[in-house]
Protein backbone atom coordinates (compact mmCIF):
# COMPACT_ATOMS: atom_id res chain seq x y z
CA UNK A 1 0.00 0.00 0.00
CA UNK A 2 1.25 3.48 -0.90
CA UNK A 3 2.50 5.69 1.94
CA UNK A 4 2.64 9.45 2.47
CA UNK A 5 6.03 9.35 0.72
CA UNK A 6 4.47 8.38 -2.62
CA UNK A 7 5.17 9.32 -5.44
CA UNK A 8 8.73 10.16 -4.34
CA UNK A 9 9.04 6.56 -3.14
CA UNK A 10 7.24 3.35 -3.99
CA UNK A 11 6.42 0.75 -1.32
CA UNK A 12 9.29 -1.63 -0.43
CA UNK A 13 9.86 -4.29 -3.05
CA UNK A 14 9.61 -6.97 -0.36
CA UNK A 15 8.18 -6.96 3.17
CA UNK A 16 8.13 -9.55 5.94
CA UNK A 17 5.11 -10.53 7.99
CA UNK A 18 5.93 -9.18 11.44
CA UNK A 19 5.06 -11.28 14.52
CA UNK A 20 2.72 -9.68 17.02
CA UNK A 21 2.97 -9.66 20.80
CA UNK A 22 6.69 -10.28 21.32
CA UNK A 23 9.94 -8.39 21.26
CA UNK A 24 11.71 -8.76 17.88
CA UNK A 25 14.88 -10.83 17.92
CA UNK A 26 15.63 -10.95 14.19
CA UNK A 27 16.11 -8.02 11.84
CA UNK A 28 13.15 -9.02 9.65
CA UNK A 29 10.92 -8.85 12.75
CA UNK A 30 12.19 -5.41 13.72
CA UNK A 31 12.46 -3.04 10.73
CA UNK A 32 9.07 -1.54 9.94
CA UNK A 33 7.94 -0.65 6.40
CA UNK A 34 6.39 2.76 5.87
CA UNK A 35 2.81 1.99 4.80
CA UNK A 36 -0.44 3.82 4.13
CA UNK A 37 -1.26 3.60 7.85
CA UNK A 38 2.04 5.17 8.96
CA UNK A 39 1.45 8.54 10.63
CA UNK A 40 3.83 11.09 9.04
CA UNK A 41 4.17 13.06 12.28
CA UNK A 42 4.65 10.12 14.66
CA UNK A 43 7.44 8.57 12.58
CA UNK A 44 9.60 11.72 12.34
CA UNK A 45 11.75 10.66 15.27
CA UNK A 46 12.93 7.37 13.75
CA UNK A 47 16.67 6.89 14.23
CA UNK A 48 17.23 5.58 10.70
CA UNK A 49 15.42 5.44 7.37
CA UNK A 50 16.16 2.89 4.65
CA UNK A 51 15.77 3.88 1.01
CA UNK A 52 16.17 1.39 -1.82
CA UNK A 53 17.79 2.89 -4.92
CA UNK A 54 17.57 0.15 -7.57
CA UNK A 55 19.61 1.72 -10.38
CA UNK A 56 22.54 0.14 -12.20
CA UNK A 57 21.96 1.03 -15.85
CA UNK A 58 24.45 3.84 -15.27
CA UNK A 59 27.29 1.41 -14.54
CA UNK A 60 30.42 1.35 -16.68
CA UNK A 61 30.46 -2.46 -16.55
CA UNK A 62 27.33 -4.65 -16.74
CA UNK A 63 25.79 -4.77 -13.28
CA UNK A 64 22.76 -6.17 -11.50
CA UNK A 65 23.29 -3.87 -8.50
CA UNK A 66 19.70 -2.71 -8.99
CA UNK A 67 18.67 -6.05 -7.47
CA UNK A 68 20.44 -5.48 -4.16
CA UNK A 69 17.63 -3.63 -2.32
CA UNK A 70 15.39 -6.66 -2.74
CA UNK A 71 18.10 -9.18 -1.78
CA UNK A 72 19.09 -6.95 1.13
CA UNK A 73 15.59 -7.09 2.59
CA UNK A 74 15.37 -10.84 2.12
CA UNK A 75 18.70 -11.28 3.94
CA UNK A 76 17.35 -9.76 7.17
CA UNK A 77 16.04 -13.10 8.39
CA UNK A 78 19.61 -14.35 8.78
CA UNK A 79 20.60 -11.66 11.29
CA UNK A 80 19.70 -11.07 14.92
CA UNK A 81 19.15 -7.55 16.21
CA UNK A 82 21.72 -8.16 18.96
CA UNK A 83 25.40 -7.41 18.28
CA UNK A 84 27.46 -9.63 20.58
CA UNK A 85 30.73 -7.77 19.97
CA UNK A 86 29.37 -4.45 21.17
CA UNK A 87 26.64 -5.72 23.52
CA UNK A 88 24.12 -3.62 21.61
CA UNK A 89 20.55 -4.57 20.71
CA UNK A 90 19.41 -2.66 17.66
CA UNK A 91 15.78 -3.55 18.42
CA UNK A 92 15.82 -0.61 20.84
CA UNK A 93 16.06 1.70 17.81
CA UNK A 94 13.26 2.69 15.44
CA UNK A 95 14.26 1.95 11.86
CA UNK A 96 11.83 2.41 8.98
CA UNK A 97 11.92 1.11 5.41
CA UNK A 98 10.71 3.96 3.18
CA UNK A 99 10.61 1.79 0.06
CA UNK A 100 12.31 2.33 -3.29
CA UNK A 101 12.93 5.32 -5.52
CA UNK A 102 10.87 5.07 -8.70
CA UNK A 103 13.06 4.19 -11.70
CA UNK A 104 12.44 4.81 -15.40
CA UNK A 105 13.23 1.82 -17.60
CA UNK A 106 15.40 3.70 -20.12
CA UNK A 107 15.89 7.32 -18.98
CA UNK A 108 18.89 7.40 -16.62
CA UNK A 109 18.75 11.19 -16.28
CA UNK A 110 15.17 10.94 -15.05
CA UNK A 111 16.19 8.19 -12.61
CA UNK A 112 18.86 10.47 -11.19
CA UNK A 113 16.38 13.32 -10.83
CA UNK A 114 14.04 10.97 -8.97
CA UNK A 115 16.86 10.05 -6.56
CA UNK A 116 17.62 13.71 -5.84
CA UNK A 117 13.94 14.40 -5.17
CA UNK A 118 13.56 11.34 -2.93
CA UNK A 119 16.69 12.20 -0.95
CA UNK A 120 15.54 15.79 -0.49
CA UNK A 121 12.09 14.63 0.65
CA UNK A 122 13.53 12.25 3.25
CA UNK A 123 16.02 14.78 4.62
CA UNK A 124 13.24 17.35 4.86
CA UNK A 125 10.76 15.09 6.66
CA UNK A 126 13.20 13.09 8.80
CA UNK A 127 15.44 15.97 9.85
CA UNK A 128 17.33 14.08 12.57
CA UNK A 129 17.27 10.54 11.14
CA UNK A 130 20.16 8.71 9.52
CA UNK A 131 19.23 8.27 5.85
CA UNK A 132 20.58 4.95 4.56
CA UNK A 133 20.50 4.40 0.80
CA UNK A 134 20.78 0.85 -0.48
CA UNK A 135 22.04 0.93 -4.08
CA UNK A 136 22.31 0.61 -6.87
CA UNK A 137 25.58 1.62 -8.46
CA UNK A 138 27.84 4.42 -7.30
CA UNK A 139 26.20 7.06 -9.49
CA UNK A 140 23.45 7.23 -6.85
CA UNK A 141 25.82 8.81 -4.32
CA UNK A 142 26.09 12.11 -6.17
CA UNK A 143 22.29 12.25 -6.38
CA UNK A 144 21.71 11.37 -2.73
CA UNK A 145 24.17 14.07 -1.67
CA UNK A 146 22.59 16.63 -4.00
CA UNK A 147 19.21 15.87 -2.44
CA UNK A 148 20.69 16.34 1.02
CA UNK A 149 22.16 19.67 -0.04
CA UNK A 150 18.81 20.84 -1.41
CA UNK A 151 17.13 20.00 1.90
CA UNK A 152 19.87 21.62 3.99
CA UNK A 153 21.39 24.31 1.76
CA UNK A 154 23.18 26.11 4.60
CA UNK A 155 25.17 23.04 5.64
CA UNK A 156 28.64 22.18 4.34
CA UNK A 157 28.88 18.52 3.34
CA UNK A 158 31.91 16.23 3.51
CA UNK A 159 32.39 12.72 2.13
CA UNK A 160 33.95 9.67 3.77
CA UNK A 161 34.43 7.10 1.02
CA UNK A 162 35.48 3.46 1.29
CA UNK A 163 36.52 2.53 -2.25
CA UNK A 164 39.08 0.85 -4.47
CA UNK A 165 38.63 3.67 -6.97
CA UNK A 166 38.78 7.46 -6.96
CA UNK A 167 35.51 7.65 -8.94
CA UNK A 168 36.78 10.90 -10.44
CA UNK A 169 36.50 10.02 -14.12
CA UNK A 170 35.94 12.82 -16.61
CA UNK A 171 32.25 13.75 -16.81
CA UNK A 172 32.60 14.86 -20.44
CA UNK A 173 33.67 11.35 -21.41
CA UNK A 174 31.49 9.28 -19.09
CA UNK A 175 28.58 11.38 -17.86
CA UNK A 176 26.97 10.64 -14.48
CA UNK A 177 28.03 6.99 -14.16
CA UNK A 178 29.31 4.88 -11.28
CA UNK A 179 32.81 6.05 -12.24
CA UNK A 180 32.14 9.77 -11.78
CA UNK A 181 30.12 10.52 -8.61
CA UNK A 182 32.90 12.34 -6.74
CA UNK A 183 33.86 14.43 -9.76
CA UNK A 184 30.16 15.12 -10.29
CA UNK A 185 29.91 16.54 -6.77
CA UNK A 186 33.08 18.62 -7.20
CA UNK A 187 32.14 20.06 -10.58
CA UNK A 188 28.58 20.82 -9.49
CA UNK A 189 29.93 22.73 -6.47
CA UNK A 190 28.11 20.54 -3.95
CA UNK A 191 31.23 19.18 -2.20
CA UNK A 192 34.74 20.60 -2.27
CA UNK A 193 37.57 18.22 -3.11
CA UNK A 194 39.29 19.06 0.17
CA UNK A 195 36.22 17.75 1.99
CA UNK A 196 36.46 14.30 0.40
CA UNK A 197 38.32 11.49 2.18
CA UNK A 198 38.84 8.22 0.33
CA UNK A 199 40.05 5.11 2.17
CA UNK A 200 41.03 1.86 0.45
CA UNK A 201 42.71 2.71 -2.86
CA UNK A 202 45.17 0.06 -3.96
CA UNK A 203 46.82 -1.75 -6.83
CA UNK A 204 46.40 -1.22 -10.55
CA UNK A 205 42.83 0.07 -10.62
CA UNK A 206 43.23 3.85 -11.00
CA UNK A 207 45.01 5.80 -13.72
CA UNK A 208 47.76 8.31 -12.97
CA UNK A 209 45.55 11.00 -14.50
CA UNK A 210 42.89 10.39 -11.82
CA UNK A 211 45.49 10.73 -9.06
CA UNK A 212 46.67 13.99 -10.57
CA UNK A 213 43.10 15.32 -10.66
CA UNK A 214 42.60 14.27 -7.03
CA UNK A 215 45.78 16.13 -6.06
CA UNK A 216 44.72 19.19 -8.04
CA UNK A 217 41.35 19.34 -6.26
CA UNK A 218 42.77 18.60 -2.81
CA UNK A 219 41.06 15.24 -2.37
CA UNK A 220 42.36 13.38 0.69
CA UNK A 221 43.10 9.73 0.06
CA UNK A 222 44.70 6.85 1.93
CA UNK A 223 45.99 3.78 0.14
CA UNK A 224 45.17 0.46 1.72
CA UNK A 225 48.87 -0.20 2.27
CA UNK A 226 49.17 2.94 4.39
CA UNK A 227 45.90 2.21 6.18
CA UNK A 228 47.32 -1.11 7.28
CA UNK A 229 50.52 0.56 8.48
CA UNK A 230 48.66 3.15 10.54
CA UNK A 231 45.66 0.98 11.47
CA UNK A 232 42.05 1.31 10.35
CA UNK A 233 40.97 2.91 13.62
CA UNK A 234 43.65 5.59 13.48
CA UNK A 235 43.00 6.33 9.81
CA UNK A 236 39.21 6.61 10.06
CA UNK A 237 39.43 8.59 13.29
CA UNK A 238 41.84 11.04 11.63
CA UNK A 239 39.49 11.46 8.65
CA UNK A 240 36.48 12.06 10.88
CA UNK A 241 38.36 14.50 13.07
CA UNK A 242 39.58 16.55 10.11
CA UNK A 243 36.20 16.45 8.37
CA UNK A 244 34.23 17.42 11.46
CA UNK A 245 36.40 20.51 11.83
CA UNK A 246 35.49 21.63 8.29
CA UNK A 247 31.92 20.51 7.59
CA UNK A 248 28.47 20.38 9.18
CA UNK A 249 27.46 16.99 7.79
CA UNK A 250 29.40 13.89 6.76
CA UNK A 251 28.06 11.48 4.14
CA UNK A 252 29.47 7.94 4.27
CA UNK A 253 29.61 5.99 1.02
CA UNK A 254 30.63 2.32 0.98
CA UNK A 255 31.53 0.98 -2.44
CA UNK A 256 31.63 -2.76 -1.93
CA UNK A 257 34.42 -3.10 -4.48
CA UNK A 258 36.73 -1.90 -1.70
CA UNK A 259 36.67 -5.51 -0.48
CA UNK A 260 39.06 -8.13 -1.77
CA UNK A 261 37.47 -10.35 -4.41
CA UNK A 262 37.82 -13.29 -2.01
CA UNK A 263 35.40 -11.57 0.39
CA UNK A 264 33.05 -10.06 -2.18
CA UNK A 265 32.59 -12.15 -5.33
CA UNK A 266 29.28 -10.40 -6.01
CA UNK A 267 30.81 -7.09 -7.07
CA UNK A 268 31.11 -6.04 -10.74
CA UNK A 269 34.54 -4.44 -10.27
CA UNK A 270 35.93 -6.73 -7.58
CA UNK A 271 39.73 -6.85 -7.33
CA UNK A 272 42.53 -8.76 -5.59
CA UNK A 273 44.38 -7.04 -2.77
CA UNK A 274 41.39 -5.24 -1.26
CA UNK A 275 40.10 -4.89 2.29
CA UNK A 276 39.08 -7.77 4.47
CA UNK A 277 35.52 -7.88 5.79
CA UNK A 278 36.79 -7.20 9.32
CA UNK A 279 38.67 -4.07 8.19
CA UNK A 280 35.62 -2.64 6.44
CA UNK A 281 33.30 -3.36 9.36
CA UNK A 282 35.70 -1.68 11.78
CA UNK A 283 35.78 1.42 9.62
CA UNK A 284 32.01 1.55 9.16
CA UNK A 285 31.41 1.14 12.90
CA UNK A 286 33.67 4.11 13.63
CA UNK A 287 31.86 6.19 11.02
CA UNK A 288 28.47 5.29 12.46
CA UNK A 289 29.71 6.31 15.90
CA UNK A 290 30.42 9.88 14.80
CA UNK A 291 27.59 12.37 15.38
CA UNK A 292 28.23 14.30 12.14
CA UNK A 293 27.76 11.24 9.92
CA UNK A 294 24.11 11.85 9.01
CA UNK A 295 23.67 9.63 5.94
CA UNK A 296 25.25 6.67 4.20
CA UNK A 297 24.93 4.36 1.24
CA UNK A 298 26.03 0.89 0.18
CA UNK A 299 26.66 0.58 -3.54
CA UNK A 300 27.95 -1.65 -6.33
CA UNK A 301 26.84 -4.98 -4.90
CA UNK A 302 25.49 -7.31 -7.59
CA UNK A 303 23.57 -10.28 -6.13
CA UNK A 304 23.34 -11.84 -9.59
CA UNK A 305 27.14 -12.24 -9.63
CA UNK A 306 27.25 -13.55 -6.05
CA UNK A 307 27.98 -17.13 -5.07
CA UNK A 308 25.10 -19.49 -4.28
CA UNK A 309 25.13 -18.80 -0.53
CA UNK A 310 25.12 -15.02 -1.17
CA UNK A 311 28.27 -14.09 0.79
CA UNK A 312 28.45 -10.56 -0.63
CA UNK A 313 24.78 -9.86 0.09
CA UNK A 314 25.40 -10.99 3.67
CA UNK A 315 28.43 -8.72 3.97
CA UNK A 316 26.46 -5.77 2.59
CA UNK A 317 23.70 -6.38 5.12
CA UNK A 318 26.31 -6.71 7.86
CA UNK A 319 27.78 -3.34 6.82
CA UNK A 320 24.38 -1.69 7.27
CA UNK A 321 23.80 -3.28 10.69
CA UNK A 322 27.33 -2.38 11.77
CA UNK A 323 26.72 1.25 10.82
CA UNK A 324 23.59 1.25 12.99
CA UNK A 325 25.57 -0.38 15.80
CA UNK A 326 27.93 2.58 15.61
CA UNK A 327 24.97 4.96 15.74
CA UNK A 328 23.58 3.14 18.79
CA UNK A 329 27.02 3.15 20.43
CA UNK A 330 27.22 6.91 19.95
CA UNK A 331 23.78 7.35 21.51
CA UNK A 332 24.85 5.37 24.57
CA UNK A 333 27.93 7.54 25.12
CA UNK A 334 26.07 10.86 25.04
Amino acid sequence: MKSFLFPKMNPPSFTWVRPEGRVPEKVHEWIKPVTASTDPEKCKDAEAIILGVPLSRSSISPSGASEFPDYFRRAWKGFATYNLDEDVDLAEMTVLDAGDVSMHVTDIHRCHENIVEASCALHNHFRDSKICAIGGDHSITAMMVKGMQQAKPKETIGILQFDTHFDLRDMSDHGPTNGTPMRNLIESGVVEGRNMYNIGLHGFFNTKELKQYADEKGVNYFTLRNVRKDGMKNTVSKCLEELSAKVDTIYLTVDMDVLDIAYAPGVPASTPGGMTTAELLEGVFLAGSHPKVKAMDIVCLDPLKDDQVQPTVKVGTHVFLTFLTGVKHQQKTI
